[in-house]
């Protein structure tokens, strides 16, 4: 059997090495140290616009810790966009909170505005004014974020940005990951750039980004002895992971080139075959292309084909199935219109690392080639 071609597998620049040697030799072998600080400020320089890092110990940490600094707590709701990873969804469950999912555009296929200007309408009608608003860019696409931003204001209610997939999109411009109130990044292994595991907080101000160490670093007040008039939480990056993200970034820039250039030869090889459809930038959006996904006419075809990939030993996904479908969140509120719904039954993500091969990009088109020449 060929080897195995994976969906997004972790992709190495050849200095990720150099940094965590200097953190072992240096001893700094703890969740603090020269890469974290360095790598704070080379993704304050990469994102340009006056924002503040964090490096954490995952994007979902980074979530939770936004809600903490919105004073989200128990008996609050929070509305999530449901087309997203659980992750999105669930540290609002860690604070006591209840989502409230919100369906898609197809543009982008992220939150829709009028949905979610419904679902703010209806909840405050109830007596339960939102406290924030989780909106993602879902595999890089940047949310139609003038349309969102402007329903947020209008409610005077703070977006939590999440940027998990998105790290080197922009919209009109500006870097993903500069939008929010509160905006969180993911380097976990199948991401743009990896630290094996991690993320990172991206704040308006210094103050926010003081607030989220002292509370990632167990809440320790200042004192001789260990003293907490907070609950803390371990969640500050290491200084040898942050030495892998350190060297990420870079080829972060060449990453994104490669993934927008599979999607693009994905795009012009079947751009002529009826059953396949793909999602494509509207004004103002440019995609890192994290993963390539494409829409198929039906759920069989999605399945068939995802089997067909399968034998062939190609890891292919379907898209994420809404949280508004998931058994865990079967009793919270949704506001849907259909989109997410259609987008589980008939999308599909194909490989799309920025690591594939000529001959791997070849394989994956021969399998899909032969599918529709056979079903």
């Amino acid at each position: 059997m060929e080897p195995k071609i994976w969906l997004s597998s972790p992709h190495m620049s050849g200095t990720e090495m150099t940094y965590i040697k200097k953190a072992f030799d240096s001893n700094w072998v703890a969740p603090l140290g020269p890469n974290v600080n360095a790598f704070e400020e080379d993704l304050q320089n990469y994102l340009n616009d006056d924002r503040h890092v964090a490096a954490l110990s995952s994007g979902t940490s980074a979530l939770h810790l936004s809600l903490i600094l919105l004073d989200v707590g128990y008996g609050d709701e929070v509305i999530c966009q449901s087309k997203t990873f659980s992750a999105s969804a669930n540290p609002i469950i860690y604070q006591g909170a209840t989502p409230i999912f919100v369906d898609s555009e197809k543009d982008t296929w992220n939150i829709c505005p009028l949905q979610l200007e419904i679902s703010i309408k209806d909840r405050i009608s109830k007596g339960k004014r939102p406290k924030a608003i989780i909106a993602v860019h879902l595999y890089g696409m940047p949310y139609k974020v003038n349309e969102v931003h402007e329903v947020a204001k209008r409610y005077e209610i703070p977006i939590i940005e999440d940027s998990a997939e998105s790290l080197g999109s922009h919209y009109k411009n500006q870097k993903c990951g500069t939008f929010g109130d509160f905006s969180i990044l993911s380097f976990n292994g199948n991401k743009i750039i990896t630290t094996s595991g991690g993320g990172a907080l991206v704040t308006r101000t210094q103050k926010d980004k003081d607030k989220a160490v002292f509370l990632s670093t167990q809440a320790r007040d200042k004192a001789p002895h260990y003293e907490h008039s907070e609950i803390g939480y371990n969640y500050r990056m290491s200084n040898i992971v942050a030495g892998i993200g350190r060297g990420q970034m870079t080829i972060l820039d060449s990453h994104v080139k490669k993934r927008r250039s599979n999607h693009e030869l994905y795009l012009n090889t079947f751009k002529n075959v009826d059953q396949i459809s793909f999602l494509r930038e509207p004004d103002g959006h440019f995609s890192n292309r994290w993963l390539s996904c494409i829409l198929l006419d039906s759920l069989e075809t999605r399945e068939g084909l995802r089997l067909a990939l399968e034998k062939e030993n190609i890891e292919s996904r379907p898209l994420w199935k809404p949280m508004h479908l998931q058994p865990v969140f079967e009793k919270a509120p949704s506001y849907t219109n259909g989109v997410a719904e259609d987008l589980f039954d008939r999308g599909l993500c194909l490989p799309s690392g920025s690591n594939l091969s000529n001959n791997e990009l070849d394989r994956v088109i021969s399998a899909i080639n032969m599918y529709f020449a056979v079903c």
